[in-house]
């Protein structure tokens, strides 16, 4: 087997760390900017948390819960390929099952805004109050409220409007009713414009253009390759500056070490700060603010695939269901949770495949400590709960489901961790804090960017594409002039 250092280079311009998609896009984008990128993942396959796997039987499955805002056409064809954008299609049947409500709808502004009128009796007036009042909401604003204030203000005592309004977001970016009501209001209202959208041809498709892109661009991209360590050093004039970083294969053990002026992360930002860097890379402050940011939720997916010649019937593209009366954010993440999403795959979604198939992920919030610890054996009685779980709630819109699947098996927060190696196994990130850590990075190190999810710049696919786009631009702002003051927010975010 080749060494995944065989033909390395002595010194790139720029080493990005993980390859999901805030990752691959600073990559792709420092690379045709004209630097130098290598681009090293710790897995043998790219693309993180919106990424793929195969099963015997011909199965495929996309292993997060797909659907992001319109905004994914422009950024991606903007960032990367007319082709990835051409592939983006709507979903057009998204439904809300539970004691409160059956709401059957296109998810976009125009429907949800009569949904609101005529099935949840609320005046046109606050409706679109509302929705003004989303569109101006700001993270440069010192809002202090939460989305519960939010929700009271304009819905007061209506748990309906409240779980109709959040429970997508917290499948989307693990947000609560005791967050700042910023993490809700914003990735709210990109999904507000003109809907939900997937990539028509699966992730499979999708990271294989990128790759391909990637390539052509000139990224030098090594798989089964960890970053162990970011070597920052002290200039002449006393600043703290990235100059390497210490790589190790995963599979034979091998060592080596390049040189860099830039480092992105694609890491967690705890990660990034605490483990990937030395404690004298930062200031006392920044340290103890980094310590202090909150992991995100993660969640559990059931994979399900239908046997090759079997069909099932259209029951809507995302389901929304929950058992639990009455709804809250700690249910929705309870070990125990009745409240799971099934994203069903109908065959148009790989029109490409010479045989129709049909899949469906089914995926539920929950949290870290309650799978961390858990024995072998009873961490795999609650694999198999959780697998029985998403059959029977299956069952209400599909009663022989269990006759046409020939293979199920599921994924945890400790899943997460171990492929991706997020702290906490998150699958959302950090809360709302991380985010100003995020941004801090390079002030305290110059050249270190971060990328990853953090606060309400994860907003699933789309958020995770731009945040990489922000960063390299400030990274090759870096690299024309290291002297110069950090480039601020507002100029790395106007392409996006």
């Amino acid at each position: 087997m080749p060494s995944p250092f065989d033909n390395l280079l002595p010194r790139y311009d720029a080493v990005v760390i993980g390859a999901g998609l805030g990752g691959m896009t600073a990559a792709n984008n420092l690379a045709k900017f004209g630097r130098k990128v290598l681009l090293v993942e710790h897995h043998y396959q790219l693309g993180g948390l919106a990424t793929f796997f195969k099963r015997a039987g011909g199965h495929i499955f996309d292993i997060s819960l797909h659907g992001f805002p319109h905004g994914m056409i422009k950024s991606t064809r903007r960032y990367w390929t007319k082709e990835i954008s051409e592939r983006i299609h709507q979903l057009k049947d998204v439904r809300f099952i539970n004691p409160d409500f059956d709401v059957r709808t296109t998810f976009d502004r125009a429907d949800f805004t009569r949904i609101m009128i005529e099935q949840f009796r609320i005046p046109a007036a606050t409706v679109e109050a509302f929705f003004a009042h989303l569109r101006e909401m700001n993270y440069y604003d010192n809002d202090p409220r939460t989305t519960r204030e939010l929700f009271e203000q304009f819905f007061p005592g209506r748990p309906d409007v409240q779980r109709l309004l959040l429970e997508p977001i917290a499948y989307a970016n693990g947000s609560t009713l005791d967050d700042p009501a910023i993490t809700f209001g914003i990735v709210f209202s990109n999904f507000m414009s003109k809907g939900v959208f997937i990539f028509q041809g699966g992730t499979d498709t999708m990271i294989n253009i990128m790759t391909a892109e990637m390539k052509a661009n000139g990224v030098d991209i090594r798989r089964n390759v960890l970053v162990e360590k970011v070597v920052v050093e002290k200039d002449a004039n006393g600043v703290r500056r990235v100059v390497g970083v210490k790589l190790r294969g995963t599979r034979e053990g091998e060592e080596a070490e390049v040189a860099c002026a830039t480092v992105v992360s694609n890491a967690n930002i705890k990660d990034t700060v605490l483990k990937l860097s030395d404690a004298s890379s930062f200031d006392e402050a920044f340290l103890a603010q980094a310590k202090a940011v909150r992991v995100n939720t993660s969640s559990c997916q059931v994979y399900m695939g239908v046997r090759e010649g079997e069909s099932i019937p259209h029951i809507g593209d995302l389901v929304f269901t929950s058992e639990a009366k009455p709804f809250s954010s700690r249910e929705l993440v309870d070990f125990h949770t009745t409240s799971r999403t099934y994203s069903v795959y109908y065959p148009d979604t790989r029109p490409h495949t010479k045989k129709p198939r049909y899949g469906i992920v089914t995926s539920v919030n929950q949290r870290w400590e309650d799978w961390a610890h858990l024995s072998d054996a009873d961490y795999q009685t609650h694999k198999a709960r959780v697998i029985e779980e998403s059959f029977r709630g299956l069952e209400k819109f599909i009663p022989d489901i269990r006759s046409k699947v020939d293979h199920a098996e599921a994924a945890t927060p400790r899943t997460v961790n171990r492929y991706v190696r997020h702290v906490g196994g998150t699958s959302f990130g950090t809360k709302f804090e991380g985010l100003k850590v995020s941004m801090g990075l390079p002030e305290q190190v110059g050249g270190l960017y971060h990328a990853g999810s953090v606060g309400i710049i994860m907003s699933g696919w789309l958020g995770t594409i731009n945040y990489g786009v922000i960063v390299s631009a400030k990274a090759d702002a870096y690299l024309r002039d290291p002297s110069a003051k950090p480039l601020g927010e507002a100029e790395a975010s106007a392409g996006v």
